[in-house]
């Protein structure tokens, strides 16, 4: 089953959800603040997407809050913090696939091509 990465309350994740939804995708959704991700699912994550940079939401209202110390982290474990510590960092949704493939954010055209519904 795939397993949707998200926040509750967060519009984008709702969209997601509702997609899956309306197109018969069996699937489980995982409030990451609620339920915070082990150091070793982030860094999975990050390698997938292609980088720290990928994963986080640098134009985010929490990102531009943070001080400037915490904006440049300079190694995995720095990261991996930051992200435990605000989880609402990361580009919602994370979408994590049976076999383990691991894909970001929601679109209309995006989540057809990955979950093969016809256009």
């Amino acid at each position: 089953m795939t397993t949707l990465y998200g926040l509750s309350n967060c519009d984008t994740c709702k969209k997601a959800r509702k997609w899956l939804d309306r197109f018969g995708v069996a699937h489980a959704f995982v409030d990451y603040r609620d339920q915070r991700q082990p150091p070793e699912t982030l860094v999975a994550w990050k390698d997938a997407v292609g980088g720290w940079d990928a994963l986080v939401n640098k134009s985010s209202t929490t990102w531009r809050q943070l001080p400037p110390n915490r904006k440049a982290p300079g190694s995995d474990a720095e990261w991996k913090l930051l992200l435990r510590e605000y989880p609402q960092l990361m580009r919602r949704p994370v979408v994590v696939f049976d076999d383990g493939r691991v894909s970001q954010g929601f679109s209309d055209k995006g989540f057809k091509a990955l979950f093969g519904v016809a256009a």
